[in-house]
This record gives structure tokens, C-alpha cells and sequence, in this order.
């Protein structure tokens, strides 16, 4: 009877689940979806749409330079297998457009997000372009953007959180890249994500407008990689006021004790804000950091809240 009753519940469970993420496209390369391509079911979402569309996009390599345009609104992804549903360009910065001209940081990269309240789940972002210089797998420059879940594969420049009004939030991901692999102005939190430190370089590179009060947060993240021990800093700053926070991570040895880099500028200590709370782990030697660096005391850890960070909006992230 137990046996019955446990049978049928995971039943409902699975049913309630199905009927509350039944997608309204099918993405496969394989011709068993609405659309074979990424960018044909983007196209299909009807321009500022209040309602989420959801696409589904079956197991497979999508090798497409993909645009989701500030019309189309709440839009999710939702991948059939995390590292079977791959969204992929090879683009980066000094390769040449059709004019000769170098494409530069941006236009390098293989995802564009300008729509508002972007969600993507269970599948895997990157640019294949190699260690070439800067090379983006996602430019993320939409508000409200969730990502549960996924994976962000490069080298430099990773991951792009761009605009200084926009909200990021990223959880259970994984991370990887050499140079400032996670940058730009945006407030992004990321939580449970595992950050890959590859050969050697800076995690994060944040260009926090002076009037923004939060830039990246990177809560109950474990830092790690095959990049030689005491070769990665925590953060530099892209622009003067980078405001960037670690707390509770774990931090491997690849870290070097100081943390901190200035990018060559002693007038970027006054202004930059750099802090750390309750981290752990061989790279978390908070007596050898910069002393331009901030340990938070728990006052000022409980003002880092989602809520707080986010100006009111939560993530309806599980």
C-alpha cells in the first residue's frame, strides 16, 4: 500500500511539474521541434509579450551567434541536458567583420541579452574561440536575469554582466576562464556557483558605476581550477568604483594571498571596494590580503541581503 501511494505521488509530482514548465517552442537540431535553431524560436516570441514564453531546446551542439532583442520579454530557456544542450559561436575581439575591422571585446560574443527577465536553465553557454584574447560566451544585458543551473565555458572574458542598472542572478552555475572571466558594471549575484581558474589571471573584472551600491556578489561559492597555485586574484578594477564582495566561498589555493590587484593604479585603492566575509580554504588568507581590502564586520554582512542587493526585486530562483 505504501508502495502504491509513493508510486502515485511521484506521479502527480511529475505531472505537476510537466503541466508547470510545458514549453511553447521546441528547439531541435534534428527537425523533432517547432524550430531546428536557437535564434528561429527567439524570432517566434512575440514582441513584448507581459506573459513568459518558454523554449525547450532538446540535446545537441547549437553553433549560431545568437541576439535575444530588448522586444522580447521574458523569455526562458530550458535545456534538455546540461552538457548536451550547447549554445556555441567562435567569435573574439581581433577577428575581422565584414568591413576589416577588428569586432572588439562586445562583439565578440556568441549570446546577446537585451530583453527584460531572461531566465535560462539546465544548459550550457560558451565560446569556442580558444585562448585568443578576449572572447565572450555571453553578453548579459538584460534586467531581471536568472540563471539556474548552467554553464559559462571560455577563456578571457567569459561572462559580460553588463549595464550599470541591470540585475544578474546566478545560481548553482559553473564558471570557467583565465582573465577577468566574470566582468562588466552590473549588479550580478552569484550563489552556489563554482568559479574554474584557468592558467592564471583574475576572476572577476566589475566597472560598478560610483552610483550603484552593490557590483558582484559571490555567495557560498567554491573557487577552483588547474591554474598554478597563487596565480589568480579575486578581482581588479575595470573601472574606478568595482565593487565586488565574497562571502562564505571556499577558496583554493590558486588564489594569492594579497587578492587584490589595483590594474596598475594607485588612485583605484580609494575608490574601488573590495570586501570579504567568513571565506575559507588555502586562498582565503585574510592577513596577507591588500590592505585597501575590506573584512566585513557581521554588521555590514547582513546588509548584503537579496533584497538589498537587488533593489526589491527577488529572484524566484528554488
Amino acid at each position: 500500500m505504501k508502495l502504491l501511494i509513493s508510486l502515485l505521488l511521484s506521479i502527480f509530482c511529475f505531472t505537476a511539474s510537466a503541466v508547470e514548465i510545458k514549453p511553447d517552442y521546441i528547439v531541435a537540431n534534428d527537425g523533432t521541434g517547432n524550430f531546428k535553431t536557437v535564434q528561429e524560436a527567439i524570432n517566434a516570441v512575440p514582441d513584448f509579450r507581459n506573459k513568459q514564453t518558454v523554449i525547450f531546446i532538446k540535446k545537441g551542439t547549437y553553433k549560431e551567434k545568437l541576439i535575444l532583442a530588448g522586444s522580447k520579454k521574458n523569455v526562458k530557456f530550458i535545456g534538455e541536458d546540461l552538457r548536451k544542450t550547447i549554445l556555441t559561436y567562435d567569435d573574439f575581439a581581433q577577428k575581422k567583420n565584414v568591413f576589416g575591422e577588428e569586432k572588439g571585446t562586445s562583439g565578440s560574443s556568441s549570446f546577446y541579452i537585451y530583453g527584460e527577465g531572461f531566465s535560462a536553465e539546465n544548459l550550457t553557454f560558451e565560446n569556442s574561440a580558444g585562448p585568443v584574447g578576449q572572447a565572450v560566451a555571453v553578453w548579459s544585458g538584460g534586467d531581471k536575469s536568472t540563471f539556474i543551473n548552467c554553464r559559462f565555458l571560455g577563456f578571457q572574458d567569459t561572462l559580460y554582466t553588463y549595464g550599470g542598472n541591470n540585475r544578474q542572478y546566478y545560481k548553482n552555475c559553473y564558471i570557467e576562464g583565465t582573465v577577468d572571466y566574470i566582468f562588466g558594471a552590473a549588479t550580478a549575484w552569484f550563489e552556489n556557483c563554482t568559479l574554474f581558474c584557468k592558467k592564471a589571471g583574475y576572476i572577476s573584472a566589475a566597472s560598478t558605476a560610483d552610483t550603484t551600491k552593490f557590483g558582484h556578489v559571490f555567495n557560498k561559492c567554491k573557487i577552483i581550477g588547474d591554474a598554478p597555485n597563487n596565480s589568480f586574484y579575486l578581482g581588479r578594477p575595470w573601472r574606478p568604483y568595482a565593487k565586488v564582495a565574497f562571502l562564505n566561498c571556499e577558496l583554493s589555493a590558486v588564489i594569492k594571498p594579497e587578492g587584490w590587484n589595483n590594474w596598475g593604479k594607485d588612485s583605484n585603492e580609494k575608490t574601488a571596494y573590495y570586501a570579504e566575509y567568513n571565506n575559507s580554504g588555502a586562498g582565503s588568507k585574510s592577513n596577507s590580503r591588500v590592505k585597501w581590502a575590506h573584512q566585513l564586520t557581521q554588521q555590514e554582512f547582513e546588509l548584503y541581503t537579496l533584497e538589498n542587493v537587488f533593489r526589491g526585486w527577488i529572484p524566484e530562483a528554488k
